[in-house]
Parts: structure tokens; C-alpha cells; sequence
């Protein structure tokens, strides 16, 4: 998050700009800063960014594997790609009727942005929790090298409509 006049102040003085603004340090924005929603807007963006990249080196790897065939040079992609799911099986039970995209796709971050990314993903994508999740763990900051772990599937490569299964969120149990 952009903190306007209070970037790389200590957090006493963002707390203490709050309550002379008559509002909490979580929702605060300081002058020049940014928004919890902008940041949101800002994680949405990037998202939509990587799932297009997917779809466009899935793509490319596929026209790259006929023009392999036909005896054409081998390029290299910038992600790995899998034939097989992670963990959790998300199988439609279409018996391979819709061509599901496989990537494994790495995202390092801050903790507050990471849970405006998680909000995006639970509020306007309705991502699947995990049931022994509780609310007070999906709003916390994850600890530091928290690791969460998300499967995206976009069927046919549809943009519009990602299922978002989390499967674990803001683990630290590798520390």
C-alpha cells in the first residue's frame, strides 16, 4: 500500500494521523496514499495480468508442440507447465471434455497486500475456504514467509469466470 506523507514513517506516526482524523489506522489513507479499495483494484489488475499470461504461453506451447511436430525449433516458456493437478483434485467429472491450463505460478509479497489479494479472491471471485478456516484467520496479515496456496482453474481458458480453491492460508508451520 501507498502511504502518501506518511511512506517510511514509523507506524506511531500513521496511527497517530489516524486518530487526529477521527479514523482507524487499518481504513486510514493519508494524503497522497492510497486506498484499501485501490489496493484491492491494484491486486485484481494483477491477477487478471497472470491469469491472460497463462492463457497466452499455454497457447504459445501449444502452437509451439504442432510446429514441433511439423520439425520447427523448441522454445522455452516462462512458466513450468504440469500435466497433472496439484493436491487437491478440482476434476469437473467431464472426462477431459474441457481443456484445463496447468501453472505454477509463485507470488511474493507483503502480508497486508497479499489479504486485499485473498479479500479480491473470497468477495468477488467466491473463493472455496477451507472448512476449518475461521473469519479471524482469513482477515489477519500473514506471519512473515506466510505461504498460501490457491488453485486457479480457468476452463477453456475463460478470464471471466476463475474457480479458486484455497488450500492452505498463511501457513508458517515450515518456520
Amino acid at each position: 500500500q501507498k502511504y502518501g506523507v506518511a511512506e517510511g514513517r514509523p507506524l506511531t506516526d500513521l496511527k497517530a494521523m489516524a486518530k487526529a482524523a477521527g479514523e482507524q489506522c487499518p481504513s486510514f489513507t493519508p494524503s497522497g496514499g492510497e486506498t484499501l479499495d485501490e489496493v484491492k483494484e491494484r491486486a485484481r489488475d494483477f491477477f487478471e495480468f497472470l491469469c491472460q499470461l497463462a492463457v497466452e504461453l499455454e497457447q504459445k506451447e501449444q502452437d509451439g508442440a504442432a510446429s514441433r511436430s511439423a520439425g520447427l525449433c523448441e522454445e522455452q516458456f516462462a512458466f513450468p507447465w504440469t500435466n497433472h493437478c496439484s493436491e487437491i483434485e478440482l476434476s469437473s467429472g467431464n472426462s477431459g471434455a474441457s481443456n484445463i491450463l496447468n501453472a505454477n505460478v509463485l507470488v511474493v509479497s507483503h502480508g497486508a497486500y497479499m489479504r486485499s489479494w485473498i479479500g479480491y479472491f473470497v468477495s468477488d471471485l467466491s473463493c472455496t475456504l477451507p472448512t476449518n478456516l475461521t473469519k479471524s484467520q482469513l482477515s489477519s496479515v500473514s506471519p512473515n514467509t506466510g505461504v498460501s496456496h490457491f488453485l486457479v482453474k480457468l476452463e477453456n481458458g475463460d478470464l471471466l469466470k476463475p474457480v479458486i480453491t484455497c488450500v492452505c492460508l498463511n501457513q508458517d508451520s515450515h518456520l
